[in-house]
Order: structure tokens, then sequence, then C-alpha cells
């Protein structure tokens, strides 16, 4: 696993709040966020796209409104007034320390329901592989000015973790204040080990999990497992390490000591799997033989090739792809709802605006988020 940083295509890494803010006075680190976007900047020149997901936002704007005693725990109202105090300081920072590298930043808020409800699950991914196309680093926060789900993801470390895996990332790395998993807490026990890499998450490996330490941050070591679950079931390989020296990422592409977390397969294919086995379809799409044999050699559904639509269904809903002779083929996520879907079947893809007043994506279906049946399989490592 060495290597794995480096080898790394699209890395979602997540900031912890005690290492972006200076748990005292409240305010950002400035040094340390420069060194973190040096990094980052550095591996986007190598070709690497990177997504960030930050904490810190209640814990600046905590600060500015004044409520800084550390023994006071916040009401979910006063919470919802820190994270909208804050993350407007938050934002520009990161903007700031990546404009120096000629970076765009993009702020990107989302709740629980984002990454789970379907149809707001492909619009937030159509959003952000859209950015990261355009060259962009997301800084991704739990929208907190709106969630009633008080610390839903806990310290953003499952959140960090939904948006790896809706992003077909292949690698997530959580910088934490500890450089890894222990098999006892190494607070109390300076002879504890800590472990260089996890195959499975098992009830042992559970157990070794301590509490959240004191302060800014709500994570500890239950949430950094409970989010390896999430990635590694979705084909992400995952690291928990020290980030509290300046420059964290490019030590760990040295080789720094951390706990890498070994992922169960690819993130495509694990895609593709929860597309074919956890999804129910809602409707059903007939296709010509032309666009079987797109599909088959690994190709996105284009509505050229749709000859009817059946059912209703929205924008992100899954439905049955089946053949002119009533076999179904796959399963796929609709990137229109049946009413459009049905108007454009048969049309060319530069036709769509003519058709339905609004430029629209160009597949029906694109070949990311189509899962082919077994017989079909060649599609399915796309």
């Amino acid at each position: 696993m060495k290597e794995a940083l480096r080898s790394a295509k699209r890395l979602v890494v997540k900031i912890g709040s005690a290492l972006l803010v200076d748990e005292d006075s409240g305010d950002l680190r400035r040094d340390w966020l420069d060194a973190l976007a040096d990094d980052v900047a550095e591996f986007h020149r190598r070709g690497q796209q990177i997504l960030l997901v930050s904490s810190g936002a209640i814990a600046v704007g905590r600060q500015r409104l004044g409520l800084t005693r550390k023994d006071r725990v916040l009401r979910l109202e006063e919470k919802q007034a820190a994270a909208a105090t804050g993350q407007i300081r938050l934002a520009h920072a990161y903007e700031q320390a990546l404009a120096r590298h000629g970076i765009t930043v993009a702020q990107i808020l989302v709740t629980p329901d984002d990454t789970e409800e379907r149809r707001r699950h492909l619009n937030a991914r159509n959003t952000l592989m859209q950015l990261l196309a355009f060259g962009a680093i997301p800084v991704i926060n739990e929208n907190d000015t709106v969630g009633t789900a008080e610390i839903r993801f806990g310290d953003n470390d499952r959140l960090a973790a939904r948006v790896a895996a809706m992003v077909s990332a292949d690698t997530l790395v959580l910088l934490s204040d500890i450089d890894g998993l222990y098999e006892r807490d190494p607070r109390t026990d300076a002879a504890a080990r800590r472990l260089e890499e996890v195959a499975a998450i098992t009830p042992e490996i559970e157990a070794m999990a301590g509490t959240a330490p004191a302060g800014y941050s709500s994570g500890g070591m239950v949430t950094k497992l409970q989010a390896a679950k999430i990635a590694t079931a979705g084909g992400c390989r995952m690291a928990i390490a020290d980030g509290r020296a300046l420059h964290a990422l490019k030590g760990l592409d040295a080789g720094a000591a951390c706990t890498w977390f070994v992922a169960t397969g690819n993130p495509l294919t694990a895609r593709k799997s929860w597309i074919a086995g956890a999804l129910n379809p809602v409707g059903a799409i007939t296709v010509d033989k032309g666009a079987e044999r797109a599909l088959q050699e690994g190709r996105s559904l284009l509505p050229v090739g749709v000859r009817a639509v059946a059912g209703r269904f929205e924008r992100g809903d899954a439905v049955a792809i089946v053949t002119v002779e009533g076999r179904e083929i796959g399963k796929g996520l609709s990137a229109y709802s049946s009413e459009d879907a049905a108007r454009i079947a048969g049309h060319n893809s530069r036709e769509i605006e003519a058709v339905l007043g609004y430029r629209g994506r160009g597949e029906m279906i694109h070949r990311d988020d189509l899962a082919l049946s077994a017989p079909s399989r060649r599609a399915q490592d796309g």
C-alpha cells in the first residue's frame, strides 16, 4: 500500500476541525492550510483529481459569535448559526490558499439526503464530476445550516466516505490527530501497536476503537472505522494519517506512518454492483439492436437508440433496460424523467435542446450509471 497515494486517480481528503482551527483562539491555522494547499497543488499538477471534505465551519463560527466557552454544549440552532458564520470564512480561506497555485475552488454544501436519496445523489455526483472535469477542486462540508440530524456523519468522517463512494474515488485519506489505528489507545498505553494495514473490519478491529477526544473534534476512531466500512465497500481504499504537521499529505506520499484499509474490488465495479443488486427499477427503457451492441461494448445509452419508455419515473430513478424482444439486459439510473425520456426517444443527442427546451445530458443513461446483466458483463468494468 506504500504507493497507494501516488497511484490514486481520484483522491478525497478529509480535514478535521482540530487540524484546521486553533482550539484556543478559534482562528484558522493559516500556515497549516497553506501547506496543505501546496501539497494539493503538487498532486493536482501530476494529474490527480482531488476533493476536500473540510470540517471547521462551526469551530470558526462559534468564535466569531462569542460562543467561546469550551464546556458549553451548543444547541442545534446555535450550531447552525455558527456554521453559517464560519462557512464564509472557511470557503474564503480555501480560495485564497489555492489561488496562489492558480487552482479554482468550488464550495459544495451537502446534507445526508444528498448522498443517500437517488435523485439528489445523481445531481450531486454530476456536479462534482463536472467540477473535476474543469480542473477545479471541490471543498465539501455538511450543510449544517439546514440539517436537522445533528452531527449526522460524525465530524465529516462518514460524509467523506459517502462522497468518495459517490464520485467513485479510489482513495480516501482521513487527516487526524493520530497516525492510524492502534490495538489499544496509545494515549493511555504507550506500548500499543499501530496496525499498518487492515484487510477486513472484523469485530476485533472494531473493538480497538476508543472514544472521541475532548475539544472541537466530534469524530474519534469509532466514526473513522464506520467511514472505512463505507469506503472499502465502495471499492475505495482508506488511510488514517496524522495531519498535525505541516505538509502532512506530502509526508504521507513519502511513506509516513498510517493505517491503510484495503478496498474490496474497485470503485466502478462497486457502483455497478450497487445499481444491479440494491435498486429496484420503477420503469423500463426498450433499446434497439444498435444500442444493445453499444452497451455490450461499454458505451452509454443514447436517446437515438431508445425505442420505448414504460412506467413513471424521475431523473435518477433506476430503470430496467430491455431489448425489442422484451429481454432484460441490465439496469441503470436515468438522466431524464419518463416524460422527457419518451419525448427524446429516437432523437440524436444534439436535438435534445430543441425537443425539451433545455440542454440536458447527451446520454439517456451514462455508462457509469449502468449495470448489465451477467451475459453482457463486458461493459461491467467499462
